[in-house]
């Protein structure tokens, strides 16, 4: 294999399995492209797009309930009707938020230093929220009053700071405000959905020029390989973390951010 295809399985990995994780899969790719000297600005979009295997591993997972869900919405029923409700309310403060801040956004990517400090930050509020909120019975998604629902979408805003992580801000939303901790994984896991393909269709719109001229020097071969391998990997995360948060709650991540924040910084300010 050339450089760039270990480049690229090295990077699938990493997005398979921190996407799921409230530790920052964005975050942990900066900090990798710059650890092991990768050049940033070339792997960026394919640091986006390989994002969007991931979420399908939610599809192909959860196939059932978007199956059940499609053919109750045609049916108009209540229940279906309230999840796809649910999961566009809380999508759309992030689209709108993404659309006005994307060059802001983009600046923050380009600094690790902030990476590091967002992860650090986010352990402490996991720790607090953990500590603090009071659980309550699992609901399904559909379920959720619609409120809650909107408060879950304001809160995955924060994931625009690179490094807070996307399912951390919505799952220690949703913990704050007593729903249950199976149902705010599988409610971030469901916006998940429309929000990685919003983000990945814009970001291969802005680079459709150079990708399909063949001019991007990380090209669709190599976003093919990181795709297949973030895919497969984040099958099994999912499965993982589920039963694992049953049994132990969020705090091993958040220390684990901590450290991984801590370390970067004192690596990246050279303390």
């Amino acid at each position: 294999m050339d450089s760039h295809t270990i480049t690229a399985v090295i990077l699938g990995i990493v997005e398979g399995l921190t996407e799921f994780l409230p530790v920052s899969s964005t975050g942990h790719l900066i900090l990798a492209t710059e650890l092991l000297g990768f050049n940033a600005k070339e792997w960026e979009v394919f640091n986006v797009v390989i994002q969007l295997p991931a979420i399908l591993a939610v599809v192909v997972l959860y196939w059932r309930t978007f199956v059940d869900v499609a053919k109750g919405a045609l049916r108009a029923d209540p229940d279906s009707l309230h999840f796809v409700r649910n999961v566009l309310v809380a999508f759309i403060p992030s689209a709108i938020l993404g659309v006005l801040l994307k060059k802001k956004i983009d600046v923050l990517m380009e600094t690790p230093a902030v990476v590091a400090a967002a992860l650090v930050v986010g352990g402490v509020l996991i720790l607090l929220i953990e500590r603090l909120a009071r659980q309550g019975e699992y609901q399904p998604v559909s379920k959720l009053p619609l409120p809650k629902a909107l408060a879950v979408g304001v809160m995955q805003c924060l994931a625009m700071i690179p490094g807070m992580s996307r399912s951390a801000s919505t799952i220690m939303g949703a913990l704050s405000m007593g729903i249950n901790r199976k149902t705010a994984a599988e409610f971030s896991f469901f916006l998940a959905v429309p929000t990685m393909f919003g983000a990945t269709a814009k970001q291969l719109w802005d680079n459709r020029h150079e990708l399909t001229s063949g001019a991007a020097s990380v090209g669709w071969g190599d976003i093919a390989v990181g795709g297949v391998v973030s895919f497969l990997v984040s099958l099994v995360v999912i499965k993982f973390f589920v039963s694992y948060i049953g049994r132990h709650g969020f705090a091993p991540f958040a220390w684990y951010r901590i450290v991984i924040g801590a370390g970067a910084l004192v690596w990246l300010l050279g303390v």
